[in-house]
């Protein structure tokens, strides 16, 4: 039997951006849901999408959003190839904002409550200049040069703020029930929570309790939703912070620890052995390509 969910791995791949060419790929898109929203722009050809229950015709030039938890399809509207750009991310990982506006997820669940269209033709794309953000997202996933995480982010922003405007000259509001929502927190944004306070001592019973969940509830939902365990949830989002200063820094490894959380730099070293299958100093030489002046004593 054929399963509508579909998993979002948002501890390994907060954001997926990708070229989907029917020639090449598995299609057409059975019907499927996930916990991501995804954003598509058709490039070539013309498909008819399904959220919902609700039929769309996507022609090239056109940009279509699906909710996170939207149940969705693609197929060909003609028989021909499509050829279409995606952005499919976590938006529990966008977390700035102005002091004046809510959390990104609330106010896209109240546009989806309030039934906001999610369907853009050309004209409307072409002014939010749709076709770029797609294309230099796919480019910056691609590429993974320094800061690519934040220029993904970067784009996204500008996109989806462009969306928000395009609803607002429609008469959507951001009323009080949103920022209420926005300052809580739930098993589906308990994530936000642990990314702004990973580099703090946190146990997985108070995350709980900011869910206002039992330890134990919290436990197998959590599992069953992202995966893993909330304690080797923390311990890997700690591993890929250690990486990217591994990457683009020439810190030594007591201040990575100390910035990543980590009781101590052994501890580090041994988790990261643990889930990279070499120490940090091998990642670091491997990935320069060259050896570097830090002292690496902890080691």
């Amino acid at each position: 039997m054929h399963s509508l969910f579909e998993a979002s791995d948002s501890l390994n791949s907060p954001f997926e951006c990708f070229v989907f060419d029917t020639r090449s790929e598995m299609f057409p898109v059975r019907p499927h849901w996930h916990y991501f929203m995804e954003m598509i722009y058709m490039l070539e050809g013309t498909a008819e999408m399904f959220d919902s229950g609700n039929r769309y015709i996507v022609r090239s030039g056109d940009c279509i959003i699906f909710h996170p938890k939207s149940i969705h399809s693609i197929f060909s509207a003609d028989g021909a190839p499509l050829r279409y750009a995606v952005l499919k991310f976590d938006l529990n990982q966008l977390n700035l904002k102005p002091a004046y506006a809510p959390k990104l997820k609330e106010l896209f669940k109240n546009a989806e409550q309030k039934k906001m269209p999610i369907f853009f033709d050309s004209s409307i794309a072409s002014r939010m200049n749709s076709k770029t953000t797609f294309l230099n997202c796919v480019q910056e996933a691609t590429d993974k040069s320094y800061g690519y995480d934040l220029m993904i982010q970067s784009h996204l922003y500008n996109l989806l703020m462009q969306i928000v405007r395009q609803w607002q000259s429609l008469d959507f509001s951001i009323g009080n029930e949103v920022f209420q929502a926005s300052t809580s927190y739930d098993i589906d944004t308990i994530t936000e929570y642990i990314e702004a306070h990973i580099r703090d001592s946190i146990q997985v019973s108070d995350i709980a309790q900011k869910c206002n969940m039992s330890y134990s509830c919290f436990a197998k939902k959590f599992h069953m939703i992202y995966g893993v365990s909330c304690k080797e949830y923390i311990v890997k989002i700690r591993i890929f912070k250690v990486e990217d200063y591994l990457l683009f820094t020439d810190f030594d490894l007591n201040y990575i620890s100390q910035e990543t959380g980590f009781s101590d730099c052994s501890h580090m070293i041994r988790n990261f052995k643990k889930y990279r299958g070499i120490t940090p100093k091998q990642y670091r030489l491997k990935h320069s390509g060259k050896k570097r002046s830090s002292d690496f004593s902890a080691e």
